[in-house]
């Protein structure tokens, strides 16, 4: 097991923490620097950031009360600032960052945290001003060039997120310990029918992909091997690769436990570094973590690994183009804390880059909706085992980040500013599309 807390990028703040309060946890300045301290406060940048928040909030439908100042707003979720003047300095010296690190020390909160971040993201277009927007630029944090994912730089991005620790992610997940979203049968889901939505997901895949007896499967992606279980069983022949050690570790004891392990191979190797030829390739909710800059190489390798007539399935989350466009080179909250050098590709990116590879888009299933009942069941469930996190020695500061992460996650696809698909690529273009929104 291990319990190490992701490592952070940036200044360390130069002021003292303040003391804890009623309503501010108490924050280890040695592992959370940043968070623990004063933030920096300029005066006239944050004059104006509170100016241009107040009347951004004043617009949208939530209440918000400052301090021991009453409740503004009429209807909607209320977002609580304990700390304004922290809080909009946060704000004004960092951005969404620091309205990320503003929650991590307890200086703002929510009655419904998902309900406060779905009024955001679905109004994220007119928060800030028309004329500031055409500053992005300016004021925008660039991706830090460490976090390119380059061989060596990828294996650090994965392994400050997905290297935790197995027991952390055993809190959460259900017995699959699947790490994506499931499509389930109904709603409302039930933590109870998760295990079967994830195997749903699956299943899917491998029936995309075309996996049956004797296919030759490449999984880009390991986790925690369920999907090679079920290939497994069909009578597949996988080499899974990961950059995980510890996902490497789990997946490889519950295959053999399985007594699958003549039929899979668990291999910690980069996707770039993978050789042979391939009847089907499948990857779930892999390529977010490939970086805008090797797309193609991302591509054009999976084209290379297909034997001829081979099928790839991916799993991917999307946003919206033009969204993508605008945010790809921006350095974010969850770049720093959550999942550095990641990017959300569009669906329109995917099927240019792909289409210069030789691969065609085939089908498209969409399905957001099931990602944030996904996410909502992860988040109860997490924060239900609070104790059982803490006693990993994961602290109150990291349980906030991720509860922040899960539930900032959720409202994405509530408010469809995210959404989750499966594709069909081939390099057979005959193949029709037969995609749906489910």
């Amino acid at each position: 097991m291990r319990t190490t807390v992701t490592e952070h990028t940036g200044h360390v703040a130069a002021c003292a923490p303040p003391p804890p309060t009623a309503t501010r946890p108490a924050v280890d300045a040695v592992r959370w620097p940043e968070v623990a301290g004063s933030p920096r406060a300029f005066g006239p940048r944050t004059a104006v950031t509170r100016l241009i928040v107040r009347r951004a909030l004043a617009a949208l439908p939530l209440r918000y009360v400052c301090g021991d100042g009453p409740v503004t707003g009429g209807e909607g979720p209320l977002l609580r600032i304990h700390e304004p003047q922290a809080f909009f300095a946060r704000l004004g010296s960092d951005g969404l960052i620091g309205f990320g690190e503003s929650y991590m020390a307890g200086e703002w909160d929510a009655d419904d945290l998902v309900g406060v971040l779905s009024v955001l993201a679905a109004h994220v277009d007119t928060l800030v001003p028309a004329p500031l927007q055409r500053l992005r630029g300016a004021w925008a944090r660039r991706q830090p060039s460490a976090l390119r994912n380059t061989l060596a730089g990828a294996r650090r991005n994965i392994h400050r997120h997905y290297d935790l620790s197995n027991d952390l992610f055993a809190l959460f997940l259900d017995e699959t310990m699947t790490y994506s979203s499931a499509v389930f049968n109904s709603f409302p889901t039930r933590w109870g029918g998760l295990a079967a939505a994830q195997h749903r997901k699956i299943d899917r895949l491998l029936d995309l992909a075309g996996v049956g007896e004797g296919t030759r499967l490449l999984e880009i992606g390991t986790g925690w091997g369920e999907l090679a279980l079920r290939a497994a069983r069909r009578g597949a022949q996988v080499v899974s690769v990961t950059l995980s050690q510890e996902q490497r570790d789990l997946a490889t004891e519950r295959i053999a436990q399985a007594g699958h392990a003549e039929r899979v191979s668990v291999e910690l190797r980069d996707y770039r570094q993978v050789e042979g030829v391939f009847d089907a390739v499948v990857s779930v909710e892999m390529i977010e973590a490939v970086g805008v800059d090797y797309w193609p190489v991302y591509f054009d390798t999976l084209r290379g690994l297909l034997a001829p007539g081979g099928r790839i399935a991916l799993q991917a989350i999307t946003m919206p183009h033009a969204r993508m466009l605008a945010t790809r080179h921006t350095y974010t909250w969850i770049h720093k804390y959550i999942f550095p050098g990641g990017v959300i590709p569009s669906l329109e990116a995917i099927g240019q880059v792909s289409a210069a590879a030789g691969l065609h888009i085939a089908r498209t299933e969409h399905f957001g909706v099931h990602y944030a009942e996904t996410l909502r069941l992860w988040r109860e469930r997490f924060t239900e085992r609070s104790e059982a996190v803490s006693a990993l020695g994961f602290d109150q500061t990291f349980q906030r980040m991720w509860e922040l992460y899960l539930a900032y996650s959720e409202a994405g696809f509530r408010a469809d500013y995210l959404d989750v698909c499966q594709l069909l690529l081939t390099a057979d273009h005959t193949v029709m599309n037969q995609g749906g929104v489910r």
